[in-house]
């Protein structure tokens, strides 16, 4: 019985323009995901990106370019009447990068929406944000709210699915 070999991609969700007035640390964010996308590139790991329908287009600094795929969405969830799963399957992903915007909305759902289609899953833990808090609210604050979903999936049990929280530093494209 032969095994699937190892197959990453990065996913960037919803890094548009229209979000960054409420994207809590947008540079910061940005700057992590570019580099590796950069590393990506290099290492001849695919690259999607997922945009929110009516939200603008992807931020400058990671336009997306020739030979990266890219899905529009309608709803938190990329894969729902989506091509993203078609268009993984495709290029032999077998473990998805999870990368964007907003932490508890889009990259939730995204990232559990991975596991459930049988894709490994690599939470990159300074490579998503959410969105910035104004006035009372019972949202957690931003950097909170980024640590607890980090926390949540180094602990998440998924059968049969590899699940690692890294920074983008730890990051290795190779086999994990």
């Amino acid at each position: 019985m032969s095994e699937t070999p190892h197959r990453p991609a990065l996913l960037v969700v919803d890094m548009q323009d229209a979000l960054l007035p409420i994207m809590h640390e947008a540079g910061r964010t940005i700057a992590v995901i570019a580099g590796l996308r950069s590393r990506a590139r290099a290492a001849g790991v695919p690259v999607v990106m997922v945009r929110q329908r009516g939200e603008g287009r992807v931020v400058p600094e990671l336009d997306p370019g020739s030979g990266a795929s890219a899905v529009e969405k309608t709803t938190a969830d990329a894969f729902l009447r989506t091509g993203l799963d078609a268009t993984l399957r495709g290029l032999g992903v077998t473990e998805v990068l999870v990368t964007g915007f907003a932490t508890e909305n889009c990259v939730e759902t995204t990232a559990r929406q991975a596991l459930s289609r049988g894709y490994d899953l690599v939470l990159v833990a300074d490579g998503h944000t959410t969105s910035v808090r104004s006035g009372p609210t019972d949202f957690v604050p931003p950097d909170r709210s980024i640590a607890h979903h980090n926390e949540i999936y180094r602990h998440i049990d998924f059968p049969e699915r590899s699940v690692r929280v890294l920074p983008a530093a730890d990051v290795d494209f190779g086999a994990p």
